[in-house]
Order: structure tokens, then C-alpha cells, then sequence
């Protein structure tokens, strides 16, 4: 997993997963996935998953980069707190799900608190396959 700044101003986090470095075959199998990773979190809450893709291609203005096949976003809150109003803003969460030929593209947005980045980091390492996830260890 690969932590970088998109835009020179978007902390991310980013995995990249060949399709044979994972047991999942498309981007609603990942997408149930972490689905089932948010609901079995204590303080997980999906909210839904927004089919990226089929809403931008079916704007008249709408532009998709012609490697991606697919991508939607998980979305969830972990919602610990609300420390104040403005918190609001940086909330709910995301995890984008992207489907390109060869590849899987997993990406977040580092979130405020560490308790999150940590679990949605795990959950993207946990698509790759056991036996690649255990000799990475």
C-alpha cells in the first residue's frame, strides 16, 4: 500500500492489486467485501455503495480515463465522535474500488483519526490472497 499526496494536497492511500494477487474477480465482489468489513467493525455504519462509473459516463460532459471498466465508492462512517460542527465536513468515509484490464485499484482518503486509517488500511491488504498476504508479513 502505497501512501502519496493526489494533487499535491489530497493525502491517499493507494494499492494497486494484480488481478492474480487476489481472490476477488470484480469490483462488487471487493465492494461486498468491505461491505461485510465495515458491519462487522465496532464502530463501522455502511451507508452504500455509489456506482462512480455508470453516473459519470452517463453525464452528457462526463470523461472516464478508457483504462477504468468499473469504479465505485464504498461509503461508511466510523463516527467515534463529533468533536465539533466543522468535523461534518471531513465525513463520511470513502473507499474507491476501480477495475482496470490487468489490475484492482483500491484508494481512501487518510483520515483524521488513526483508528480508521488503520482499519481501512488492513481491510485493502486483506484482498490480497492468503498465501501473498502471509509471505509479504
Amino acid at each position: 500500500m502505497k501512501q502519496t499526496l493526489l494533487n499535491e494536497r489530497y493525502p491517499l492511500f493507494v494499492l494497486r492489486l494484480d488481478r492474480n494477487e487476489t481472490r476477488f474477480h470484480s469490483v462488487d465482489e471487493i465492494c461486498g467485501y468491505f461491505r461485510d468489513c465495515i458491519q462487522a467493525h465496532r464502530c463501522g455504519h455502511f451507508i452504500a455503495i455509489f456506482d462512480h462509473y455508470a453516473h459519470t459516463c452517463a453525464l452528457p460532459e462526463g470523461d472516464v480515463d478508457s483504462e477504468i471498466r468499473a469504479a465505485k465508492n464504498v461509503l461508511f462512517c466510523f463516527g467515534l465522535s463529533l468533536p465539533s460542527p466543522e468535523i461534518l465536513g471531513l465525513r463520511p468515509r470513502s473507499i474507491g474500488v476501480a477495475e482496470l484490464e490487468r489490475q484492482f485499484v483500491i484508494s481512501f482518503m487518510e483520515a483524521p483519526m488513526p483508528v480508521a486509517n488503520a482499519a481501512m488500511e488492513d481491510w485493502a491488504l486483506g484482498l490480497r490472497r492468503n498465501e501473498l498476504a502471509s509471505e509479504q508479513a
